[in-house]
């Protein structure tokens, strides 16, 4: 059998070394070239910058066009599996998360809003390569990020609100300096529909007419998407660009500044796979479903999590810097954990063979 990291696309398999070439190159560029950054900056409506505006939304769409909203039926008639996941997805992760920014970045108040946003936003995309390369329930897989996107559209707003303004205090967490005067249930669920809603719809719209009949099905499927993934991939990479060539004040500070963020994103993910494939074979799961809902579970919506940060906070905010330490530590994070549930494996009824 092929190593994990082997099986990936080309993109998929040196995210990691992408994003540090964007950061590379963003902090260059505001060092040499900074009328760059200025002029992509420079076109704005508000605080809102329309260039990055379009890039983040232009991120979000291709994972939602992904998203068998079809297959909804599935989980929801599987009472267990959909409890589980419901439990674990939202609530058990967003507290966890916070908790992890209470213990390590109470004094970081930017970065702890980052931290908090990256725990809200669940995963809809990467999951599917995960489970796959895993050996996951497609079908369950897909039920499940559909059922976590229409979650995200509903509920993020409120909930950010409550662990970035709520919580804290109550636990002792002084945010200082952080401006929290923009974080309102409108203006975070405004900016949840503008990155989240809009490809949402564009995503679950063109999915419905674009996908009608087996010509429009195997197009779809076998052209159109293979067409338009590598969209994330480049809005991220442009987003983060723009952002650390703004950041050229800071240079020194920011690779201690993402050790600190990424400890508690690893004990995150380890310690949500890990009891989440636990409990779910407690539940009498078979391997393909508990492995679905550990990686479910474990991973997280980066995209969402940076356009909410970038939205509420502005581009040049350590809450968006935060957000985008994610996938830097979560791609090879999760390659690991894919090992791990490989390993695992034998240890489980085997499941329907997936096709």
């Amino acid at each position: 059998m092929q190593p994990v990291a082997a099986r990936l696309s080309l993109l998929d398999r040196y995210l990691t070394g992408w994003i540090f070439l964007a950061m590379a190159a963003g902090l260059l560029a505001g060092r040499y070239v900074p009328a760059l950054p200025q002029a992509l900056t420079a076109w704005s409506v508000g605080t809102t910058s329309i260039p990055i505006a379009l890039g983040l939304i232009i991120m979000m769409y291709p994972p939602l066009a992904k998203v068998h909203y079809e297959q909804l039926g599935d989980v929801f008639r599987d009472r267990k599996v959909l409890a589980l996941s419901l439990v674990q997805n939202w609530l058990v992760g967003p507290v966890l998360m916070f908790a992890l920014a209470v213990i390590f970045l109470r004094d970081q108040p930017e970065y702890f809003a980052g931290l908090v946003l990256i725990g809200l936003a669940r995963c809809i995309a990467m999951v599917i390569v995960w489970n796959d390369l895993a050996g996951g329930s497609r079908e369950y897989c897909a039920g499940l990020v559909a059922f976590n996107a229409l979650f995200q559209v509903v509920f993020f707003a409120p909930l950010a609100w409550l662990f970035l303004k709520v919580l804290p205090p109550l636990v002792g967490v002084d945010l200082g300096n952080l401006d929290l005067s923009t974080v309102t249930i409108g203006r975070v669920a405004e900016s949840v529909f503008i990155y989240l809603g809009i490809p949402f719809l564009a995503g679950w719209l063109g999915r419905l007419v674009l996908r009608r009949g087996p010509a429009g099905v195997a197009w779809y499927d076998g052209k159109f998407i293979p067409l338009i993934s590598p969209l994330t991939l480049a809005a991220l990479l442009f987003t983060i660009f723009v952002m650390f060539s703004l950041k050229g004040d800071t240079v020194l500070r920011i690779p201690l500044d993402v050790l600190r963020i990424a400890v508690p994103l690893l004990v995150y993910f380890a310690l949500m796979f890990g009891a989440t494939f636990w409990m779910s074979a407690r539940a009498g799961a078979d391997y393909p479903r508990a492995a679905t809902l550990a990686f479910t579970a474990a991973g997280n919506n980066f995209e969402l999590a940076i356009a909410v940060a970038v939205g509420v906070f502005g581009l040049a905010s350590g809450a968006a810097f935060a957000a985008v330490v994610g996938p830097l530590v979560e791609v090879p994070a999760l390659i690991g954990l894919v090992t791990v549930a490989l390993a695992w494996k034998r240890r489980l009824p085997a499941g329907p063979q997936q096709p």
